[in-house]
């Protein structure tokens, strides 16, 4: 029920986010931030319910390395991955951390394949200074991961 709850609760804010960025080319605290907190407390109170603490420490691991990457390529790159795309990336690492380190990577992965893919198509459609929000990328790669990936997916109860 809880790991219904959290995937529920990361789909509706991912909704929103992803409107928000395409529009304004923001993702603003007040969503991003009470999102991952509350994603973030029913997969480690799912852990404590199943009896399974390595799910919370993958939960949360998975948020830590997902903004550490993030922060990697915010500070190479500023203008092209944004601040809000770091903090976007915590919720993100979140749900693909309860499945694991090889989620959260193959997750970041398939968004920054999904990102290039998109950038190559504004690119190729002679728009070199359209500016592309990565937001909707990031979440649509950590879906394809959790809907559609190899091994265990977002199960829906």
């Amino acid at each position: 029920m809880l790991l219904a709850l959290a995937a529920g609760v990361f789909a509706v804010a991912g909704v929103a986010l992803a409107v928000i960025d395409v529009r304004t080319h923001r993702l603003p605290d007040a969503v991003v931030l009470p999102s991952l907190l509350v994603v973030t407390a029913l997969l480690g109170a799912e852990a404590v319910r199943t009896g399974d603490p390595a799910r919370a420490v993958g939960v949360g691991g998975g948020a830590a390395a997902a903004f550490a990457v993030a922060l990697v390529l915010h500070r190479a790159r500023p203008g092209a991955f944004g601040g809000g795309d770091v903090k976007l990336a915590a919720l993100v690492g979140a749900p693909l951390g309860w499945y694991g380190p090889e989620a959260v990577a193959s997750g970041l992965l398939l968004a920054l394949l999904l990102g290039g893919v998109a950038a190559a198509g504004v690119l190729l459609a002679g728009d070199r200074r359209a500016e592309i929000a990565y937001g909707p990328w990031l979440l649509a790669g950590a879906w394809v991961r959790l809907l559609g990936g190899p091994g265990e997916g977002m199960p829906s109860g």
